[in-house]
């Protein structure tokens, strides 16, 4: 199978959509520049979404539901927000169909047309601030802190799977707060909840800190955001909290009594992350033979493959296979029997390592007569043969030394790829041979940011929330600087 795959030598964009396609994660769709999910890039997702609801909910925060349909007025309230999403906005402006007179099957009816056209929803913060100024009337109703599972649209022309498609799965927070001291706490609080869950679940290192103003949420004050490395040494912005400062209480009017009974508007924040997380896993941990998968957050984190002769030796080996299974479900650990007759144990060998599954434990007659099995990591490739005694015990150790090594290995790159530049020769050097992020001085206009970005594609990922102060001079208009910033070029 693995021949099947494009090396990431050869070509990184093709290798990508090869292990998407071919590792059973999504498909293509009818409709252009959509997707199809399919069960085992379902359950990835699934997966990564319960994990992050339950840190949501650990940190206060409650579900909801919001249409899917926006007036076209509210866009227009917020003038950033407008301006911001105004090109990706897909409209409906008709509401029925009918039978073309004529013969030509089915066509719009001209007299369905709405008075008022609806946005199908690129975000959600003028849908749900125009529903907040209903809730909110007093600081008793806050915090108010809501978050929302859904999917956007986003009219994308050019489009990749999971990284960039015209609808995605996303979750969108929401929440309102009576001060802004509250409010920024909130943002840097669900910056830190993204952080944690990319790291500790998908074993991938992140950079956090602040956007420039040229790169913010349109309608925010701030945006913060995690930053990822992938293995081609482009950035993927994994995650963004925005603090929204008063602009949509503003636009929609949203008004509370504080303590001394005085009106004010609220304070307001927005976080998302999207099914593009599952691009950055991809990206981030696979190579030539297919999917590496973090064990925390894999559909299955073992499989077994039993290998036998006859049906005597396959009635033993289901045996000791059903006891073996049960012991590794008590300790939590996702796992799946393969003991498909229809398919080669080499061939189930290649699809599973395709796939990504953590672990694979083979169980042979002869092995068994010894009593042992044998065991195989998929992201080292290392096998070797153990006890059955104490297995399960064995195999949750070995899958925490899984995901920590896939961390480890992911942050080495990362940090092996942050590298200085101080003058205008090393950054174009670096971005065109080294790759990654490049630190450099920039003087702080949006000209000059601009200016980079035209003449390399290379953008201001971030200024790094760790940075320590540094005066220099940017590294395009010579101009006075007083910190490094990281660029590099990204999806």
């Amino acid at each position: 199978m693995s021949k099947e795959i494009t090396s990431r030598a050869e070509d990184y964009s093709q290798w990508y959509n090869d292990l998407v396609i071919k590792g059973q994660l999504a498909d293509y769709s009818a409709v252009r520049g959509c997707m199809v999910i399919k069960p085992y890039g379902f359950a990835l997702w699934e997966n990564m979404r319960d994990a992050l609801d339950k840190m949501f909910k650990d940190t206060g925060h409650v579900n909801a539901y919001f249409p899917l349909f926006i007036p076209k007025s509210f866009l227009s309230k917020e003038a950033a927000h407008v301006e911001g999403f105004a090109k990706e906005c897909a409209v409906v402006t008709h509401y029925r169909l009918k039978n073309d007179p004529n013969g030509g099957g089915i066509i719009v009816d001209p007299d369905a047309k709405l008075e008022e056209e609806l946005i199908v929803r690129p975000t959600s913060e003028t849908i749900i601030w125009n529903t907040y100024k209903d809730w909110i009337q007093s600081y008793r109703d806050l915090p108010l802190l809501i978050n929302q599972w859904a999917n956007v649209v986003r009219w994308e022309m050019r489009t990749r799977l999971f990284l960039r498609t015209a609808e995605f799965l996303w979750q969108e927070g929401h929440t309102a707060h009576a001060t802004k001291e509250e409010a920024i706490e909130e943002t840097k609080k669900m910056l830190d909840v993204y952080a944690d869950f990319v790291e500790n679940w998908m074993a991938l290192p992140v950079i956090k800190g602040i956007k420039t103003e040229s790169e913010r949420f349109a309608g925010a004050e701030d945006t913060y955001c995690i930053e990822a490395l992938m293995q081609d040494g482009k950035a993927l912005q994994a995650g963004t909290s925005h603090f929204l400062g008063q602009n949509f209480a503003k636009a929609f009017d949203v008004k509370f009594s504080n303590k001394e009974n005085q009106l004010d508007y609220v304070w307001a924040t927005s976080w998302g992350v999207s099914t593009r997380l599952v691009g950055a896993l991809v990206m981030a941990h696979s190579d030539d033979q297919g999917l590496i998968l973090p064990p925390r957050i894999a559909p299955w984190q073992v499989v077994i493959v039993p290998i036998y002769k006859g049906e005597e030796q396959k009635a033993m080996i289901d045996v000791k296979a059903k006891e073996l299974i049960a012991s590794l479900k008590d300790k939590g650990i996702r796992v799946k029997y393969d003991d498909n007759d229809n398919a080669r144990p080499g061939w189930k060998f290649a699809e599973y390592e395709m796939k990504g599954v953590p672990v694979r434990i083979t169980l042979g007659a002869r092995d068994l007569e010894n009593n042992l099995a044998e065991i195989a990591r998929r992201d080292t490739k290392e096998k070797k043969s153990i006890s059955m005694d104490g297995l399960p015990e064995q195999i949750s150790d070995l899958l925490e030394e899984i995901q920590q090594n896939m961390f480890n290995r992911a942050k080495h790159y990362r940090d092996e790829h942050i590298t200085p530049a101080d003058t205008w020769e090393q950054f174009e050097k670096l971005l065109d041979e080294k790759t990654g992020f490049i630190s450099a001085h920039w003087d702080g206009t949006a000209e000059t940011e601009e200016a980079i970005k035209d003449k390399t594609k290379a953008t201001i990922r971030c200024i790094p929330l760790a940075n320590k102060q540094e005066t220099g001079k940017c590294i395009l208009s010579g101009k006075d600087s007083v910190q490094r910033v990281l660029f590099a070029r990204a999806y």
